[in-house]
């Protein structure tokens, strides 16, 4: 069976979906109703824009969430039999696998994104990737520190990512190095996602979440928050509200599919980190980028 999967915040390069607008005629077509739905240019931002520019929080979410959207729509035959997306990329597997319209996971992943910025100014927060321990390990660490620090991003085996308080997660990295930590990096990133610290944003995208139209899918997705394939639209607005506060299970997630047939994983949208993340997941599945 074949999986796709969609990336997240941190894929994002400069001149992301301009081979896509002078390719394809519904590329084209979404690139500029997606300049509409926004209000204001965001398709001159990915196409010209600075590697500054396109990190903001409110340009970064919709530009990845529009190249892997706009890439699944331009693929022919495009029929998933299951989809899953990291963070951010959950939205756009929600409209790969008909759950959501374009304009209404564009509507939301713009809010989400406006939201979680707002959060990120009211509390300074950071996250760290901690590399080479064991999950338990870095569990253990984060209930023991003072303040707020919590597993945020189940990676791969041996690649956590911390989320949480400025001087919470520095206490982490130092405690974690000396327990083994081949790494404690903390990451150029806006501010503590999926961690407590998200809470204002998940109240304010759960009613825009309420608002929205959420139809049957064509077929499962693998949600960050249960891990498990999920074809109730109920079920999907509640996982999708809870995703903002609680960690990205991204391992066990792809483990699951594995389990449930999946045998070839296709990443679509900008960069390669599922893929390789994937690869150390599990070192026979099968992967690729999504191309026209």
């Amino acid at each position: 069976m074949k999986a796709y999967v969609f990336p997240g915040q941190g894929a994002q390069f400069t001149g992301m979906g301009k081979d896509l607008y002078e390719n394809s005629t519904i590329a084209k077509e979404l690139f500029d109703k997606a300049n509409d739905i926004l209000g204001f240019d965001i398709k001159t931002i990915m196409f010209e824009g600075s590697a500054e520019d396109l990190k903001q929080t409110k340009v970064t979410q919709p530009a990845v969430f529009l190249h892997s959207v706009i890439l699944a729509k331009s693929l022919p035959d495009f029929k998933p039999e299951m989809v899953a997306g990291h963070s951010l990329g959950e939205i756009s597997a929600l409209v790969a696998n008909e759950t959501l319209d374009f304009e209404s996971g564009l509507k939301l992943v713009y809010k989400r994104a406006l939201a979680m910025q707002s959060a990120c100014e009211a509390n300074p927060s950071t996250m760290a990737a901690i590399l080479g321990l064991d999950d338990d390990i870095v569990e253990k660490t984060c209930q023991e520190i003072e303040g707020v620090v919590v597993a945020a991003n189940y990676n791969c085996p041996g690649q956590l990512v911390i989320s949480g308080e400025i001087e919470a997660v520095n206490l982490a990295c130092e405690k974690l190095k000396e327990l083994g930590a081949k790494r404690a990096l903390v990451l150029p990133v806006g501010g503590a996602f999926h961690s407590p610290l998200m809470k204002p944003a998940e109240e304010e995208l759960a009613k825009a979440i309420e608002e929205t139209t959420f139809n049957s899918p064509i077929c499962p997705v693998y949600q960050n928050v249960t891990t498990v394939a999920v074809t109730d639209p109920t079920e999907i607005k509640k996982n999708l509200i809870m995703q903002l506060t609680a960690p990205v299970k991204w391992t066990q997630s792809v483990q699951n599919m594995i389990a449930d047939g999946a045998t070839e994983f296709i990443e679509v949208g900008p960069g390669k980190t599922l893929q390789g993340l994937i690869k150390k997941i599990n070192k026979e599945a099968e992967v690729s980028s999504a191309t026209i």
